[in-house]
């Protein structure tokens, strides 16, 4: 259970952090409160896996999480640079998310 709270955790990141996008700096009003709310979430979901897997793993698949998915709705969404090398690195970052599970 805990892996799958992380694990939604994680989506809610690549959530807040591609809604940053979306408010503007905080001017707009509903994409501000969808941001703040999948902030919260994240943050809640964390905590709750917290008490099961270690700190580092869970903090490092949380962050692997949120940083691929961010970079690929990155790519999809705003035109971000696919090169070989920034794939490459994407799937680094995958396969340590991979090898933290299964070490864990």
């Amino acid at each position: 259970m805990a892996w799958f709270l992380l694990f939604v955790a994680g989506l809610m990141e690549v959530g807040w952090a591609i809604g940053l996008k979306y408010t503007e700096g905080f001017t707009r009003l509903v994409p501000s409160v969808l941001t703040l709310a999948a902030m919260a979430v994240s943050l809640g979901m964390l905590g709750l896996a917290l008490k099961t897997l270690p700190m580092g793993t869970a903090y490092a698949v949380w962050t692997g999480i949120g940083a691929v998915g961010t970079a690929i709705l990155g790519i999809v969404l705003f035109g971000d640079p696919a090169t070989m090398a920034r794939l490459g690195c994407i799937g680094l970052i995958v396969a340590g998310i991979v090898g933290l599970k299964l070490v864990t």
